[in-house]
Order: structure tokens, then sequence, then C-alpha cells
């Protein structure tokens, strides 16, 4: 069991109280049996996340939407977990659901998976979404530095120079230019 599993299981069986229907659906070989949790009427949240999870890592598109839920979720461990899980799924629409998650500033607060992940995708979406996310971090007193750092941390990952003049504006902020430095270091010159 990797680290992810572990995490998750060891939450969502505390969370459930651990029993019969925790076991059944950490251990089902089914990919039927967990695909109709997520659309069971009166399923617990943390059975719907069990079952996405499973199926997400497991590459089943089935669990696309409600991973895309759980990732735009108000709680940081459910977001990493379903990030996790649509790194693996392998389903094109991931990157441009994670660039809507991301850009979205009524829902900025809950962007840092989001960016993560698109970072992680390395899609078509993600250095115009991370340019997007983090220009929008940098006006004065943003209080998102978490989800602002993780766009350039991303953008240094994905090295690619349309981040240039952002991350050259990022460098004016402490907070990121230390970050911002080692972004543009990556970042290949231009002949």
């Amino acid at each position: 069991m990797d680290e992810e599993l572990r995490a998750l299981t060891e939450r969502l069986r505390r969370e459930s109280g651990g029993g019969p229907d925790f076991e059944r659906l950490l251990t089902a070989d089914d990919s039927d049996v967990l695909a109709r949790v997520l659309t069971a009427p009166a399923q617990p949240l943390w059975a719907r996340e069990l079952a996405a999870f499973r199926l997400g890592r497991a590459g089943d598109r089935r669990a696309f939407e409600a991973l895309v839920l759980l990732l735009n979720h108000r709680d940081p461990e459910r977001c990493a977990s379903a990030a996790h899980a649509l790194a693996r799924l392998g389903d094109p629409r991931t990157a441009r659901a994670a660039a809507a998650l991301a850009t979205n500033e009524l829902r900025v607060a809950y962007a840092l998976h989001p960016v993560r992940l698109l970072a992680a995708l390395d899609a078509p979406e993600s250095v115009p979404a991370l340019i997007t996310t983090l220009r929008r971090r940098l006006s004065p007193h943003d209080p998102y530095r978490r989800v602002a750092l993780a766009c350039v941390e991303g953008l240094g990952t994905l090295a690619d120079a349309r981040a240039r003049e952002v991350l050259t504006e990022a460098l004016a902020h402490p907070a990121l230019a230390e970050a911002a430095v080692h972004a543009l270091a990556r970042i290949p010159t231009q002949r």
C-alpha cells in the first residue's frame, strides 16, 4: 500500500468508524461495485471518496465527476486525495477542470490542489492557467500566498518561456522571490 492510499485509508476509516461497509469498499475487486457507490442515493461522503479514489487510480473514468467535486472541496485532505487520483486517471477533461478551478476567483481559497495538479499534468491548459492565477495573486496584500507559491513552483517545473514575464514580476514579492529565481533558472534562455 503506497503512502497516498495509506493516508486516505486511515482518514476514512476514522471518519466512517470502520466496520464492514468500509472494509467492503476498501477491498472490493469489482469496479462496478465501486461505481455504483458514486451514483447510489444516501451514500456518505467517505464512501464516495473511497470509491472515486480507487476508481481514479485504476484509470476508470466513471470517477471523473466525483473526483472533480472532491478537488473543489473545502477539506484540503479530500482535495489532495482527489488530485492524486485525477493525476492517474488519464481523463482528457482533467486539465480543463483543474484550470477552471484554479482560475475561479470565487474559489481561490481552494485552488492550491488544482494548481499543483496542473503542474503535474503538464497539459496545454497548465501554463496559461498558472500564469493567470499567479498574476491575480501578485496584487498587494493578497492573502493566498500558498496558491501563488504553488503557481511559481509549477511554472518552474513546466519551464515554459511564456511564464518568464509573470515570474519576473513575482521577484518583487518577498514570499515568492526565491522560488521565482529557481523557476526562472529552469526556463531555457532564448537564442
